[in-house]
């Protein structure tokens, strides 16, 4: 099955060489669980699942960005390394076919984090020039380390700042969470001796009573989750519920959140923003603006290219820049990436590495360019 003309493929392969990008196969058939406990919910659900003879759940592949990462881990190859990769992925869709072509770049192990940042944009850019000659291009910049230093700066604690991180990027989850934390405390649902336990922050005492009531209901304390643990995560629940964000603060995050300017002035206007709020984030808006100059080096035309502080992606693995190009005026991304420096070691790798790439949806670009026959 073709889905693109060999002409792309070509330049796209010639855009690797230039870039110096090593291009590697990928085994089509994939160890699922890497997927399914990574990946987000949407794609979760689209992957095409199978079984080995041996009853290891394996899948179609589904995209590139973890098996790249594996492939790297199971190497023990050297850092810096730049992957590229063009062929089939497979995800089960309601419109359109379940058998389409990506090709992107990995950039592993760059320790010059705002260079490899602004060097991958800069390369997905490239690609979309060469395959799409002429089209105008839209760029839009998030950033998740920004958004986590405002969190942190606000004063909430830890696991508000990761339940906040994890719902950067899918606005209604993350109205909801907002919701909540502006809501009146209550503790309703909580019946007694727990609530008093739970509000006196007995941690022993409400050990001991679930470790009862477990063996009163035949279950033993020492499978599945233990009393302890059941215990500590009450109490944390609790914790969370108690926290309230102030009306100052929310106005803060709101005001935040609505920042979309033109890139060349997103620096000046995070800072402006810092001041403003009486927030402390000098070392992230520090790493924004060296990621600012190090793009400006690549010659990308700045009224094509936007910061929008509210434009994210709910995966745990993205610690700061997430971008995506699209066509002017069109409705779909072409290209999606992002830094994800948490990835490598949630697959395993001894220690953490560095990493940001992207991926180019070759069905998107195919569309657009039967536009022009």
């Amino acid at each position: 099955m073709t889905l693109r003309p060999p002409a792309i493929a070509a330049d796209i392969l010639e855009l690797f060489a230039e870039r110096k990008a090593e291009p590697i196969d990928i085994a089509i058939l994939q160890p699922a669980d890497p997927f399914l406990d990574m990946a987000g919910e949407d794609l979760r659900r689209r992957i095409f699942l199978t079984e080995s003879e041996t009853g290891k759940s394996l899948c179609l592949r589904p995209e590139f960005t973890i098996p790249v990462c594996l492939g790297h881990i199971a190497s023990h190859a050297g850092t810096p390394r730049r992957y590229a990769y063009l062929g089939e992925v497979f995800r089960q869709r309601r419109d359109g076919p379940s058998e389409f072509f990506q090709t992107g770049i990995e950039d592993l192990g760059e320790r010059d984090v705002a260079a490899a940042d602004a060097r991958s944009v800069a390369d997905a850019h490239a690609l979309l020039e060469k395959v799409l000659p002429g089209r105008k291009l839209a760029v839009t910049l998030g950033d998740q380390g920004v958004f986590e230093a405002v969190l942190a700066a606000l004063g909430l604690p830890r696991g508000w700042r990761m339940r906040l991180a994890r719902a950067f990027g899918a606005p209604d989850i993350l109205a909801a969470a907002l919701d909540q934390l502006t809501a009146p405390a209550g503790n309703g649902m909580l019946e007694e001796p727990v609530a008093s336990l739970v509000a006196a922050a007995d941690l022993p005492g409400l050990s001991l009573f679930i470790e009862d009531e477990m063996r009163e209901a035949g279950l033993s304390p020492s499978a599945g989750r233990k009393p302890d643990d059941i215990a500590r995560r009450l109490l944390e629940k609790s914790e969370l519920a108690s926290v309230r964000l102030s009306e100052t603060a929310l106005e803060a995050l709101k005001t935040f959140l609505a920042i979309n300017v033109p890139f060349d002035r997103a620096a000046e206007t995070l800072a402006e923003f810092a001041r403003g709020s009486k927030l402390s984030m000098s070392a992230a808006l520090a790493r924004f603006a060296e990621r600012a100059e190090a793009l400006a080096t690549h010659g990308l035309r700045s009224a094509e290219i936007r910061y929008d502080a509210a434009f994210g992606r709910p995966l745990d693995y993205y610690t700061g820049l997430v971008f995506e190009i699209a066509a002017e005026g069109g409705e779909r991304p072409l290209v999606g990436g992002g830094r994800y420096d948490r990835l490598l070691t949630l697959l395993g790798a001894p220690k953490p590495i560095p990493a940001v790439g992207f991926s180019v949806w070759l069905d998107r670009v195919e569309e657009l360019r039967g536009e022009r026959r």
